[in-house]
């Protein structure tokens, strides 16, 4: 949704430093919900339609569908695609979250029909789909407010309201006591599944929506097939592991917006390690990101938010080394800079020569598709710090089996000095930067510019 609740605001977390080297994995708590095997070396690409094209159509979007398979990326997150609502609309076209119908397309994007072609082919070229869905809420038109008023959440004069200590004045709330709306919302998200052969959702404000709803749901749903099921929650909101595979990763976001304001407090990702460790069970995830459709419309890009190219790079960097799985929004890989207007048409310019964001990217996703020292679920790696000389550097080690890949980062604006303690994992590696052999000591002291980096991998990668 455009905007975080002041609940899910209040939650983020502080981030505290870990000293010494500690060695972690996910939590070994049971998780009774499984990953699908094919988000295990996944990249997640969030796809606006409205802004992609200049026709702004599933059809249009169809033709990047072999520029996005060359730059490597596997699961397709579209934002909502059905009807949007027109009474109470913000803005000339409202937006993608104020639902009219669950069960059709939006006729500004195409029919059914082109949906479902869209579908097909991305499958045939090796896609998985994954469906925005808003649960809490819906447009002021859809049928619902008319055929059953009691599915919605009512003020003491038994009018209904919007969400309440939000802005979002126009959808309606949800009422969750309601439990013939409750089937209802599952059997519009199977119809979607049985009709289009999705892959799974993406959760809106799931926090917001009980954990005994999406119990059901969810064990409904994977029970048609393997879903990928996001939320956009912090983990403490929802039963991770039991209702969802993932969620929002946005204390790390919160960690790179800070890298601009050069404040140590932000200097370091050490209590973001553990506390992955200790909000994911095993064989769950975070979703790992420097931008999304909420970021750049409300909060300014990547480049803005962070301090330039450089610092984009370096959280994206950690955004694909971390545990997680790494997410990119329509335009990050041309290196667009601005800010897409939400209710509006404003269309992405895509660049007629390459940007250079576009083989960066292009790399981090091959490294994180060929080490499985970077999988996600029940094949992940470890993650183990790695004392630093510098407190503004942060270093680890992911490992799983041979294959292993070793991270240093310099999260602030300034050129620095470090001595690196690589220990045990001292070796010979690929230098990522050139794909030439490296050994690497015991002990190693480098260079890093301002938000440099150093990645050495048991991998050799085709891309430069």
């Amino acid at each position: 949704m455009r905007i975080k609740k002041a609940l899910t605001s209040a939650l983020v977390a502080a981030l505290v430093l870990v000293g010494g080297i500690t060695a972690t994995t996910p939590s070994q708590a049971a998780s009774t919900l499984t990953s699908p095997s094919w988000m295990s070396n996944a990249t997640v690409y969030e796809v606006n339609v409205r802004q992609y094209t200049q026709e702004g159509t599933f059809n249009a979007f169809a033709t990047h569908l072999p520029r996005l398979k060359k730059l490597g990326v596997k699961v397709l997150w579209l934002m909502p695609i059905q009807p949007i609502s027109k009474e109470k609309r913000k803005g000339t076209l409202g937006s993608y979250y104020s639902i009219a119908d669950y069960k059709a397309t939006n006729p500004e994007f195409g029919t059914a029909a082109d949906f479902k072609n869209l579908v097909d082919s991305a499958h045939a070229q090796g896609f998985k789909i994954v469906l925005d869905w808003v649960p809490n809420h819906t447009g002021w038109d859809n049928p619902w407010i008319t055929q059953h008023p009691d599915w919605y959440t009512k003020n003491s004069a038994g009018q209904i309201i919007h969400p309440p200590g939000t802005d979002w004045t126009d959808v309606a709330d949800l009422n969750y006591n309601n439990q013939a709306m409750r089937a209802e919302m599952i059997a519009s998200m199977k119809y979607w599944v049985d009709t289009y052969d999705i892959d799974g959702f993406r959760c809106d404000v799931a926090g917001a929506v009980p954990n005994d709803f999406w119990n059901t749901a969810t064990a409904t749903l994977t029970a048609i097939k393997p879903l990928w099921m996001l939320a956009e929650s912090n983990p403490s909101e929802v039963t991770i592991g039991q209702n969802f595979t993932s969620a929002y990763n946005w204390t790390l976001k919160d960690v790179f917006n800070g890298m601009s304001r050069g404040t140590t407090d932000n200097f370091n990702i050490s209590g973001e390690i553990s506390r992955i460790a200790s909000d994911y069970p095993k064989g769950t995830y975070p979703m790992n990101f420097i931008t999304n459709h909420d970021e750049n419309s409300w909060s300014g890009t990547e480049y803005t938010r962070l301090g330039g190219v450089a610092a984009a790079k370096a959280g994206a960097v950690i955004s694909f080394t971390l545990p997680g799985a790494p997410l990119l929004y329509t335009g990050q890989e041309v290196g667009m800079n601005k800010m897409l207007k939400f209710f509006e048409k404003d269309q992405v310019d895509y660049p007629a020569t390459t940007s250079p964001m576009t083989p960066f990217y292009t790399k981090l996703i091959e490294l994180k598709t060929k080490n499985a020292a970077l999988a996600v679920g029940a094949t992940a790696g470890s993650i183990t710090e790695v004392v630093s000389s510098k407190f503004e550097v942060t270093s680890y080690v992911r490992v799983a089996g041979k294959a292993k890949v070793l991270v240093a980062v310099n999260l602030s604006g300034k050129a620095t000095s470090v001595k690196l303690t690589w220990g045990k994992n001292a070796g010979s590696y690929y230098d990522y930067a050139t794909n030439k052999t490296v050994k690497i000591a015991s002990s190693q002291t480098v260079t890093l510019p301002a938000y440099g980096y150093k990645i050495y991998t048991t991998n050799k990668l085709v891309n430069k």
